[in-house]
């Protein structure tokens, strides 16, 4: 069963909505691989003008990994590449990425959303970086360019839950709004780009990677998760199979 639902709007605006709305969009590798066919697909589109990522229940962006898939060794070590590829994906899109934090957005959907150029919080957002909690060494890449580097270290050392509300006060969201408009809200912020001109917004982009350095941090931060889950303690995930 597919785990994704496209919409492509006439104005060249590309809806990508995570469908597992049983397990709030936990990502499996089944998923994970859908996500790397399709964003390598819309990348090519010299036509898009932006993606914007969501969901297909408000519940959810995205609760993290699926803990209960079962995984030996190899293909959790084939997962974390998945993942791996999932953030270089994100980080490296050409047209600008819309995230839209609705409900639960916790590990890998926190990562997706610090990935995106903007993102749009519904008022039932719990955002959440638990890298300290699980040992894996992720999180930094992506958060401390939106945040500073004190409030980093901060949020994925203790792990908390950030609401909507601090995460406007931290500059994180372009837009706040209700859970059930979030999405309506995210085209709409996309639409305010449709009309410039999409290379110069490509342009711009490829010099915020440059000028943040994010492409090196995200490349060497993903090094570390595969490293960690290939000789480390691994993903705690009660579906591992010794």
């Amino acid at each position: 069963m597919a785990a994704l639902t496209r919409e492509r709007l006439d104005d060249d605006i590309e809806v990508l909505r995570l469908d597992r709305p049983e397990v709030r969009n936990a990502m499996d590798s089944a998923m994970l691989a859908e996500l790397d066919a399709v964003l390598a697909e819309l990348a090519l589109d010299e036509t898009l003008k932006a993606l914007v990522v969501s969901t297909t229940n408000e519940r959810a962006l995205c609760a993290g990994a699926d803990v209960s898939e079962q995984l030996d060794h190899e293909a959790g070590v084939a997962r974390m590449e998945a993942f791996a590829r999932l953030y270089a994906a994100i980080e490296a899109f050409p047209a600008p990425t819309i995230a839209v934090c609705v409900g639960n957005v916790v590990g890998a959907g926190a990562e997706v959303a610090a990935g995106c150029d903007l993102r749009v919080g519904g008022d039932n957002l719990k955002l959440v970086f638990p890298g300290a909690k699980l040992g894996v060494p992720v999180g930094p890449a992506r958060l401390v360019p939106l945040v500073g580097l004190s409030k980093a270290r901060e949020l994925i050392m203790t792990g908390r839950v950030v609401a909507v509300d601090e995460a406007e006060a931290l500059g994180l969201l372009a837009r706040r709004t209700t859970a059930a408009d979030a999405e309506a809200e995210a085209i709409a912020l996309a639409r305010e780009l449709t009309p410039y001109p999409a290379a110069g917004l490509r342009h711009l982009k490829d010099l915020f990677r440059e000028y943040e350095g994010t492409k090196y941090r995200v490349a060497r931060e993903n090094a570390e998760i595969v490293e960690f889950q290939r000789t480390g303690g691994g993903l705690p995930y009660g579906g591992v199979k010794k």
